[in-house]
């Protein structure tokens, strides 16, 4: 079963004939029931990562839970569409693009399974090639790019703006991280999808970013967006051969992944 993670805005990904599924992990509820449907030959289980209502912060994300739920119902491929801001003048609002690198600027967030054990996972490369490239490779695509996610809830000042610029970093999200490697800790493929909302506040002059704005950008292009996460469902070939993904090998966890 492949997975779905909807970002700001993206709430829903079927109609009503999609069935529901509540589930309760040991780390509490996920985000949302789970919807499952079809797209193509897939059966795809959706899930908003802001609830339903957006009733969860960036901060608040219920992460673990929102991913070890996806796992227990025998999801082992996730695409994670987001809104982000862009660092980059000539990435605007309304381009997609397919990150292939994260920096971590958050603080405080249970970022991991493994409190014991000595469990360390690779994560020199965060996000599922075959993914990426199922992706990456649709025509309109922005292939690449490094994603800093920022804790949030608030919007960077014009400093650490300029600042991540010039490390020549290419988006600035809040939902990133933990996501990604809390993926990789239970050997589930992940790749974000990124729809540039803004430039954030250091790349142009003006009043700021603003979530209203942010908001009303996303939902200008929710129908694009959505036809572009089909169309990159319908690359990924039926069976995974992943082995990038595959963090554990060789290793004896402390307890059994679900």
């Amino acid at each position: 079963m492949l997975g779905v993670i909807g970002g700001s805005g993206f709430y829903s990904f079927f109609g009503p004939d999609a069935r529901s599924i509540n589930l309760d992990t040991p780390y509490g509820a996920p985000s949302a029931a789970i919807t499952v449907g079809s797209v193509g030959e897939h059966e795809v289980a959706f899930l908003p990562r802001h609830g339903v209502r957006h009733e969860f912060s960036p901060h608040t994300v219920p992460y673990r839970a929102n991913m070890w739920a996806m796992r227990a119902l025998g999801v082992r491929r996730i695409f994670a569409p987001c809104a982000v801001g862009s660092l980059n003048p000539a990435l605007g609002p309304g381009a997609m693009v397919v990150p292939d690198q994260l920096v971590d600027r958050t603080s405080g967030r249970a970022d991991t399974y493994f409190d014991s054990g000595g469990i360390h996972v690779g994560f020199a490369d965060p996000y599922c090639p075959a993914l990426r490239a199922a992706a990456a490779e649709l025509p309109g695509v922005v292939d690449g790019g490094t994603m800093v996610v920022i804790q949030g809830p608030r919007f960077s000042t014009r400093a650490e703006s300029r600042w991540f610029a010039d490390q020549g970093f290419t988006l600035v999200n809040m939902t990133g991280y933990p996501e990604a490697v809390l993926a990789r800790e239970l050997e589930i493929c992940y790749a974000a999808i990124a729809l540039v909302t803004d430039l954030d506040a250091g790349v142009e002059a003006g009043a700021g970013v603003r979530a209203v704005d942010v908001f009303a950008e996303f939902e200008r292009n929710m129908v694009g967006f959505k036809k572009l996460v089909r169309e990159a469902i319908g690359g990924v070939a039926d069976a995974s051969t992943c082995t990038h993904c595959l963090a554990h090998e060789g290793v004896t966890l402390p307890f059994d992944l679900p």
